[in-house]
């Protein structure tokens, strides 16, 4: 299934009621959910009474419908079906105070980290080099080389998330919830049965608030228990490793185990409890198999757009996002959820600093964690497994994403005031380079034109807790963040077979109006586009400061020539800090020995960020830091 667009009115904060998503029909299925749309807002009590007489379940309000919008499930109808049921959605419309009623389409989403076998249960040789003060007693611990390297099993020596740092100044997450929406989690596993959160949890699978794994005899579903320990296992206790905010709480949301995703299972999972939860961590995604282009649908957007703004009493949720296995085959700017504004996309390394084989590009990663390392298989992320186990074997940018969301966590508790936008520039400010590179050389880092250093494969660099958790303690949230609607270009241009299109808009980004933005958060090309193999067209979008983002790369498996891109939102953080102000150059090319034909027939340029320089009352700890760069840039900018 290919999906044409996301609900491109909540790109710019609004709500998106209004609009539809539109995708192939090859290979629909329907499930046994609806969306019911009241007339007017109902009390709970009249709608669970309209439900049940017409044979559904009321399974809840919609985040951000103000009790307009409910999600039935017909308690006879099959789960998945290939046609939709005409007689079960007119019996909903027959009710006068019904307005709509929509049967769900199911899709797919997939976990993104590789499948093992059940994992043995010992506890390996210890590693050389561990000892002195705060190191965790844990047996595991010393395997956990991404959270202490000190070149164990072939690693480069203080390639990790510097969380040592942070704890040893008192922060190990204490009143910070995680919720992990995933496949279950085991919430009687010793490591975690302490710091688990019962009242945020929930089972969106299976409808109850016991978010427990399906047992399967192959241990699939384990993955949100990995996830999990990654977070929050408990510290000194004798078992397994320990989180990266181990004082921190974990929830358990429940919604990846079924056979098809819908909308609104996805919507209710993204706003449930947003004010008991403070970070939302997401370890799966569209199928990464190179040719889907999927993201979120509309109650999904909503849902996350509302969480960004309301969430954790009006500072933000933070949604952090796995930033996909699909390799070198596969952009992640094609998956709407790791591309969204909204969202903190993680990719991964491995433990001496290279790419994993199975890691996506894009220019939407703002940062990098750690997943396995190289050949040895005891190199991968230790953490706790099913059943009171542990395992050294968790993997893929499923293991990247709960250690960001571990960070977070401590940076949070160091400074609770943080809003879900400041958490993104100290992501920016706090991420370090360190020993990051592509493996085949492909990507280089390279810096903007405000002096950021970043990557196209890892973002701004690797997070470093000790350095984000200092930051934090003295932060002052950024300036308002306004939307500039930079330009658009409506003719259709022919991209030619060779050679490159280029398309100018030149801006003012807005300037005079309320909406004028002068430093850069993110950058969004909306582009409508097809070609006779989509696959390989590459897009580039270079800012008036020089910078050049890759906004979308080949995709050799991708050979649609029908769909295309409508209204698809490519996005890139490599111009964060940078003025806006010039002309901005789109470029479409092919990269391909085949003659191809393809046409843009919409680009329309979307500016994000601050009108006031973000960080004028803010005093760098180094003059070399990359605050104290930026803010320089940004003052001699202004000076002139």
């Amino acid at each position: 299934m290919s999906v044409k667009f996301v609900c491109l009115v909540a790109l710019f904060g609004i709500s998106c009621t209004a609009t539809t998503l539109s995708h192939s029909t090859g290979g629909d299925v329907f499930t046994s959910s609806f969306l019911v749309r009241f007339k007017r807002s109902l009390d709970k009590q009249l709608v669970h009474d309209i439900a049940a007489r017409n044979g559904f379940q009321n399974l809840g309000e919609l985040p951000g419908s103000n009790g307009k919008e409910f999600h039935f499930k017909h308690t006879t109808l099959p789960l998945v079906r290939t046609r939709r049921s005409i007689s079960h959605t007119r019996v909903l419309k027959k009710e006068p105070l019904i307005h709509t009623a929509v049967q769900q389409p199911g899709f797919k989403r997939v976990k993104r980290g590789f499948r093992h076998a059940v994992p043995l249960n010992y506890i390996p040789d210890k590693a050389p080099g561990y000892g002195g003060e705060n190191v965790p007693t844990d047996p595991y611990f010393p395997f956990q080389w991404y959270l202490k390297n000190t070149g164990q099993n072939g690693g480069k020596a203080k390639l990790d998330l510097n969380v040592l740092a942070a704890w040893d100044q008192g922060i190990t997450g204490k009143n910070i919830t995680t919720a992990i929406m995933d496949d279950g989690v085991d919430y009687m596993h010793a490591d975690l049965k302490f710091n688990y959160n019962a009242e945020a949890s929930y089972d969106f699978s299976s409808n109850d608030p016991f978010p427990y794994p399906r047992y399967t005899d192959d241990w699939f579903n384990s993955h949100g228990t990995r996830c999990a320990g990654e977070v929050a296992a408990a510290r000194d206790n004798g078992i397994c490793g320990v989180g990266v905010a181990y004082d921190s709480k974990i929830a358990g949301i429940r919604m990846l185990d079924q056979p098809y995703m819908t909308d609104l299972i996805e919507a209710n999972s993204m706003g449930h409890e947003p004010h008991k939860i403070h970070i939302y961590s997401a370890s799966w995604g569209p199928t990464d198999d190179g040719k889907t282009v999927d993201g979120p649908r509309n109650a999904t957007m909503r849902a996350i757009v509302q969480g960004v703004n309301e969430g954790r009493n009006g500072l933000g949720n933070i949604y952090v996002w796995a930033s996909g296995d699909g390799g070198e085959e596969d952009d992640c700017n094609c998956d709407g959820y790791a591309a969204s504004m909204w969202t903190i996309s993680i990719n991964s390394a491995i433990n001496d600093g290279q790419n994993a084989h199975y890691d996506e590009s894009c220019s939407s990663t703002l940062a990098s964690t750690f997943s396995n390392g190289a050949k040895d298989p005891n190199t991968g992320v230790a953490t706790t497994d099913l059943y009171g186990k542990c395992t050294t074997t968790h993997s893929g940018t499923s293991a990247a994403a709960p250690e960001a969301a571990g960070v977070f966590a401590l940076a949070l508790e160091a400074n609770p005031s943080l809003s879900w936008r400041d958490m993104q520039h100290l992501t920016v400010l706090t991420s370090k380079r360190n020993s990051l590179f592509d493996a085949k050389n492909r990507f280089h880092w390279t810096m903007n034109g405000v002096g950021l250093e970043f990557n196209h494969l890892f973002g701004f660099g690797v997070l470093d807790a000790g350095a984000m958790v200092a930051l934090a303690k003295k932060w002052r949230t950024v300036p308002p963040r306004y939307h500039c609607e930079a330009g658009s270009i409506t003719q259709i241009h022919r991209i030619p077979s060779s050679g490159s299109l280029y398309l100018p808009i030149k801006t003012n980004a807005c300037k005079g109006t309320d909406t004028e933005v002068r430093y850069l958060e993110h950058v969004q090309a909306v582009i409508t586009a097809n070609a006779s193999r989509r696959g390989d067209l590459e897009l580039f979008l270079t800012s008036p400061m020089g910078t050049r983002s890759m906004i979308l790369s080949k995709r050799a498996n991708d050979d649609d020539r029908r769909d295309g891109f409508t209204k698809w939102p490519f996005m890139t953080t490599h111009t964060w800090g940078e003025y806006p102000q010039g002309t901005w150059m789109l470029e479409a090319t092919f990269n391909s020995q085949e003659s191809r034909t393809g046409w843009i027939k919409e680009f329309s340029l979307v500016l994000h960020g601050t009108k006031d320089p973000p960080y004028q009352t803010l005093s760098p700890a180094s003059p070399h830091s990359k605050l104290a760069i930026v803010k320089k840039a940004h003052e001699d900018k202004d000076g002139n």
